[in-house]
């Protein structure tokens, strides 16, 4: 049984990808030879877009956190001198979930 890398194999495979494009409007009506021309893409940035991705690129380099405010936390947490506020913690979680039931 043939393997189904080798069905149609021998086959060429003919794309219009590969091939330049033909207007209509560029072929002349007494020589009906169509005019082939390379057309190109082009993409360009509203100034928002531009100004977004200047930040993207400043906040890629930024630390995701402060190193040293997690250091002090975690030296506070072995030297036993961390305290959790009880009152704050479960006020900051439930803004959190109403920030979250608006999505």
């Amino acid at each position: 049984m043939t393997s189904i890398d080798q069905l149609r194999a021998s086959q060429t495979m003919a794309t219009l990808r590969n091939q330049p494009r033909v207007d209509a409007s560029e072929t002349s009506p007494a020589n009906s030879t169509p005019v082939m021309s390379a057309k190109t893409d082009a993409v360009s940035l509203s100034n928002q877009g531009k100004e977004i991705g200047q930040m993207h690129q400043q906040l890629a380099t930024e630390p995701s956190f402060n190193e040293d405010k997690v250091a002090a936390i975690k030296a506070a947490i072995a030297n036993g001198s961390y305290s959790v506020d009880p009152e704050r913690l479960a006020d900051n979680m439930i803004k959190f979930e109403d920030e979250l039931a608006g999505l």
